[in-house]
């Protein structure tokens, strides 16, 4: 039985979902249900079955688990024994700044202590940017959104967070109803070059809302701090950064959100870097994740 099955089914049994599994495999939902099917042909019995709209282990399965599970470990721990003596030089990230304000520190903190002999150079700049210095070759990887095109086969993705945009208003204002703040306080415009300020700007326009705008701005950490100063209420990825926790300011969920801002990894297949990445990528692999907004922007993150 392979060992990737395994894992696969270990995932699904967690989640409760292969859907949600192959997303954060960067795999099909097609391939999941293989991997599934073929360690119950291997078995002879079912390992999973549907409990409404969730997928949950058989009898046999929680067998399964409890006994695949150590091995799992150990052999990840066997691999990463391996892997760490041999990787080693410059990893090149580039990333955006909702990364560098979030979860990326914790990612190189876990990373320089398990490859202490790698060295990784990071920058910023925005998803186009990146996706571009990434065809040039000037980065190894980019931490960034999904461009609004196919991916050509020789690059890779793992998405790594979803955002659902939230109108981020003082406090003082978290009782009101989020499109009437819209429609009556001054209103601080994320930048509509990007993703999520193209996000923003659709929600608007389908609801007819013409905010009286007073900035247009690129940095999610300057416009909470100006909602915190009371300087007006912005429409934004509620992007949950520890550095804004202490401000006072609310995420205030939309009922009709739409879809959220994606992002995760590129990278570019067979370079000779390709070991730093594989390392990254395994590392954030199991730190996947999503904002609540009913937490607040200072709420759950990755």
């Amino acid at each position: 039985m392979e060992t990737d099955y395994l894992k696969t089914f270990s995932l699904v049994a967690e989640l409760g979902s292969m859907a949600e599994a192959s997303r954060r495999l960067g795999i099909t939902p097609a391939a999941v249900a293989h991997h599934i099917r073929k360690i119950e042909k291997d078995l002879g019995i079912a390992v999973v079955t549907r409990a409404g709209r969730s997928v949950v282990p058989t009898v046999a399965g929680h067998q399964l688990l409890g006994k695949s599970r150590p091995l799992l470990s150990e052999l990840a721990n066997l691999r990463a024994s391996l892997q760490r003596s041999d990787i080693e030089g410059e990893l090149r990230l580039g990333v955006i700044n909702s990364a560098l304000h979030t979860f990326l520190p914790d990612i190189l903190n876990q990373y320089g202590t398990e490859y202490p002999k790698v060295r990784a150079r990071v920058h910023a700049g925005t998803s186009y940017q990146l996706f571009h210095q990434l065809q040039e070759g000037l980065v190894d990887a980019a931490i960034c959104q999904h461009p609004p095109f196919a991916l050509p086969k020789a690059f890779g993705w793992l998405p790594l967070r979803e955002e659902p945009l939230v109108v981020l208003a003082h406090r003082s204002l978290a009782d009101q109803p989020p499109l009437d703040l819209l429609r009556t306080e001054r209103y601080l415009r994320y930048d509509r070059r990007l993703g999520g300020g193209r996000l923003a700007d659709d929600y608007l326009r389908r609801h007819e809302i013409a905010p009286d705008e007073s900035f247009e701005l690129d940095s999610l950490l300057t416009i909470a701090l100006m909602v915190d100063r009371r300087l007006g209420v912005s429409l934004v990825p509620n992007f949950g950064s520890p550095l804004i926790a202490s401000l006072d300011i609310a995420a205030i969920a939309l009922d009709d959100a739409p879809g959220a801002r994606v992002f995760g990894v590129i990278w570019k297949r067979s370079t000779e870097r390709e070991a730093l990445v594989r390392a990254l990528l395994s590392m954030a692999r199991g730190m996947a994740g999503s904002v609540d907004p009913s937490s607040g922007i200072g709420g759950p993150h990755i």
